[in-house]
């Protein structure tokens, strides 16, 4: 495993780091939860990604029990704050100062920890003044309860501001963790240049495109009954605007590509965004262990420029560039 500096910070993480988003606490039992996550730490993964919002905080509860026992200052535990949660009332939500004091003890419990090693702001809270959710976050990381702090989703704009206020306030802002992969490529053009200059790293989400990417769906054929794309619990309705005849017959373009490498279509996938250098991680999920152990395997891969060539002429127009599509909710969900 290859370990990365996570923004302006002295904080290192694996660039591979596993997320529990759609299954611990849902789509998977949680004695298969904890095989993924010994998996994980089998294949050198430290930093473990998630958040309070996930199976309404069953999921931090997974991984609590999962990394009961693990020596603390060996691991980096990610977490986030924002949707609704727990009863969902009107206060359950968002990013103000009470939510955020709230939420920040209960992930604590359900994760079994003292500190958060980052603490994100899920989305960017429309409704809640800036400056008070700044300042909530400078009392969480004063206390003690979170190192550092990050967000996700957030555009260009707002992470200027958000790290014009964390400089005041003495902080650290040091990640943004945003959806990135070879078919979904928005943050390129604003989100990627200003974070570099602010010194802020990207922690990227759905690097195969919830599973598009493996080469396992097929044009015109029914998904596979065990896949992400035949599950009503929810990851049919992730995985949808990739399901089309056109995005799937481009994808089966790669797979020449990846054999050639020697790598499996996820670990090309992986590899493919972690050759941008302001991604200092990319997040994996996984139902089974193999999965985990399959998607480790892009550590360290590097590839060459004519292999990225080959990868963006199979695609051809098919990636999605707008800016524009990096967004946060206008208004609260509740």
């Amino acid at each position: 495993m290859d370990f990365r500096y996570l923004g302006n910070s002295g904080l290192k993480i694996s660039e591979i780091t596993y997320g529990n988003w759609l299954t611990h606490g849902s789509q998977v039992e949680d004695d298969m939860a904890v095989r993924c996550v010994r998996a994980a730490l089998d294949a050198g993964i430290t930093t473990f990604d998630t958040a309070d919002v996930y199976a309404n905080g069953a999921a931090e509860s997974v991984l609590g029990r999962a990394l009961a026992g693990e020596r603390r200052e060996g691991i980096e535990i990610f977490t986030k704050v924002y949707f609704p949660t727990g009863l969902k009332k009107h206060n359950d939500t968002g990013l103000s100062r009470k939510h955020i004091r709230d939420s920040i003890d209960a992930s604590l419990r359900r994760l079994r920890t003292d500190y958060i090693d980052l603490y994100q702001a899920h989305r960017y809270d429309h409704e809640t003044p800036l400056e008070e959710t700044m300042q909530a976050f400078a009392d969480v990381v004063r206390s003690g309860k979170a190192l550092y702090i990050g967000v996700s989703e957030w555009t260009a704009d707002q992470l200027r501001a958000g790290h014009a206020l964390a400089q005041e306030l003495g902080i650290q802002l040091i990640s943004n963790q945003p959806q990135y992969s070879m078919l979904w490529r928005v943050i390129e053009d604003q989100v990627v240049p200003t974070s570099k200059e602010l010194g802020v790293s990207q922690i990227v989400w759905s690097p195969i495109a919830q599973g598009i990417l493996t080469g396992k769906y097929q044009p015109g054929k029914q998904p596979p009954a065990d896949s992400r794309a035949a599950d009503e619990k929810g990851g049919a309705d992730m995985i949808k605007r990739f399901m089309n005849d056109e995005t799937l017959t481009a994808v089966q373009k790669l797979v020449p590509i990846a054999k050639d490498q020697n790598l499996s279509m996820a670990q090309l996938a992986v590899a493919w965004v972690l050759h941008n250098d302001n991604v200092a991680a990319a997040l994996i999920g996984a139902s089974k262990p193999e999965q985990v152990t399959d998607n480790a395997g892009a550590a360290g891969v590097t590839l060459a420029p004519d292999v990225l060539t080959s990868i963006d002429e199979a695609l051809g127009d098919l990636p999605e560039k707008d800016a524009g599509k990096t967004s946060s909710p206008k208004e609260r969900l509740v």
